[in-house]
């Protein structure tokens, strides 16, 4: 058995309602009905409040990833920059031209054999993550140890 109930809309939320029972081609009924029981439903906000957390949980261990790339990186130029400033002697002023010239060549296939290292798909930052990783599985398996 149902009961009739009657009542007001606003010229907006009707149109809504209309548009939204059209396309899913279904009642208006149908559509107020559902959408009354599922803001009267006890357990409606705790289901949204799960749903929300699984999200915020997905996107902290996203940060959270990005973080250790954002250092590794850094630590990447830092420890280049250092290794190059010790071992790098300053160049006379009648080498420096030969020395850029030789430079910008360098950068070229730099830049090159990056482009192809990102077209793989492989980060420098995943493999340290895996190697990482794999350092700390054979630690945790390593019989001398035991």
């Amino acid at each position: 058995m149902r009961i009739k109930h009657t009542f007001r809309l606003p010229p907006a939320l009707s149109a809504q309602l209309a548009d939204y029972a059209g396309r899913k081609r279904i009642s208006q009924a149908l559509v107020v009905e559902a959408a009354l029981a599922s803001f009267l439903s006890p357990d409606g906000s705790e289901r949204l409040e799960a749903a929300i957390s699984r999200r915020l949980d997905r996107q902290v261990r996203q940060l959270e990833r990005l973080a250790d790339h954002v250092e590794i990186a850094n630590e990447t130029v830092a420890l280049f920059v250092r290794f190059w400033l010790t071992t790098t002697p300053p160049l006379p002023d009648t080498a420096q031209a030969a020395a850029q010239a030789s430079g910008r060549e360098r950068y070229k296939g730099f830049i090159q054999a990056l482009g192809r290292r990102m077209e793989k798909g492989r980060s420098l930052a995943r493999e340290i993550s895996d190697e990482i990783a794999h350092r700390t599985d054979d630690a945790s398996t390593d019989p001398a140890e035991s």
